[in-house]
């Protein structure tokens, strides 16, 4: 009975393409485009189970929280980390852009890392089911970055998409509607964030926050040398006498702290041009490299991989939400999302 529902009211819900990343998600809404750009963070009361907030507003209360109320991001390295907190983060979005109703049962594809397991995998999946997803299927987030950069994926043509979001960075060579060589990396924008405090804290005895660090990364941070260096005042707890500090900070300061999970993602790029075949590794020499995800914001991140690969690279025109793009893409045509689908439906 139940089920049957479900199908007639899904019917009447629009289809959804879902980001749901480490640090943000981002909903499509079929016919709209993308209605819904929020941090993947939810603030939840500890005795009582109650979500205080999700969102924008979680995201605010991180780190300033009192004890009973605990602000989180539920997913960790592009998979959950926590079913639960994450089952309602995804319920609170997906009835937020269908304007809070209660009775929606959209068709979903979801965005995941091609190195996410088949237990992690059957975990999104049942989440968006238990959200109210009628029908839920998960695709690999360079297949959906691909078709949201509007790279030409059904053509016999080698396009390469690196999809660098929160928790995981992943590398893919794309052609005929199919991934032929992909590599994922749990190291990503986080790891960044933490490579930057850690510095901060080593270098100055000063200790700050994850947002602050973020806010560093944002601000000054670079990949590559820029033709007028930047600097940025910083605030923090000093360490040595426990009291409040700031200094300022250098973009070339940060660019060497930052130095190491950079080497770690164009490792994997690297990595993914030598596997790929001689006539597909010449389409990408002359087509490049498309740079998705809130990693591809990092001021000249295009320059440093293209001066270690040899490969000309490109940062996409709105980089943060091509896997969103392409999932609601996806869940629009069924014909190619039967070649992208990466798992079983439920």
């Amino acid at each position: 009975m139940l089920r049957n529902l479900r199908k007639v009211l899904g019917a009447f819900s629009k289809s959804l393409g879902i980001d749901l990343g480490t640090a943000n998600t981002l909903v499509y809404v079929q016919g709209k485009g993308i209605v819904l750009r929020e941090p993947s963070v939810i603030a939840v009361d500890v005795e009582t189970g109650k979500t205080k907030a999700v969102g924008e507003e979680a995201k605010r209360m991180v780190g300033k929280t009192p004890g009973r109320i605990v602000a989180q991001r539920p997913m960790r390295d592009g998979t959950i980390a926590d079913y639960d907190t994450t089952l309602k983060m995804l319920s609170y979005f997906i009835h937020r852009v269908h304007r809070r109703s209660y009775m929606v049962y959209p068709r979903v594809v979801v965005g995941i890392p091609s190195g996410a397991t088949e237990v992690e995998r059957r975990a999104v999946i049942q989440a968006a089911m238990e959200a109210g997803a009628t029908k839920a299927y998960v695709v690999e987030e360079s297949f959906a970055a691909a078709i949201g950069a509007g790279l030409p994926v059904t053509e016999p043509i080698g396009s390469m998409v690196v999809d660098i979001g929160g928790g995981s960075t992943e590398a893919a060579v794309i052609s005929l509607g199919g991934i032929v060589v992909a590599n994922t990396i749990r190291v990503a924008g986080d790891e960044i964030d933490e490579a930057i405090a850690n510095y901060v804290r080593r270098a100055y005895n000063l200790l700050i926050g994850e947002r602050t660090a973020e806010e560093i990364k944002i601000q000054i941070g670079s990949a590559y040398p820029l033709e007028r260096e930047l600097q940025m005042e910083v605030r923090g707890r000093d360490l040595v006498s426990g009291l409040p500090k700031s200094i300022v900070l250098r973009s070339e300061e940060i660019r060497e702290a930052i130095s190491e999970p950079l080497t770690a993602i164009v490792d994997t790029v690297r990595l993914t041009l030598e596997q790929t075949p001689p006539e597909l590794a010449a389409d990408i020499m002359e087509r490049g490299i498309i740079l998705c995800g809130g990693g591809a914001l990092l001021r000249s991140l295009d320059k440093l991989l293209q001066e270690k690969t040899g490969t000309p690279a490109y940062v996409a025109d709105d980089p943060m939400t091509c896997v969103a793009l392409g999932a609601g893409r996806l869940v629009e045509n069924p014909e190619i999302l039967s070649k992208a689908l990466d798992g079983r439906s439920s």
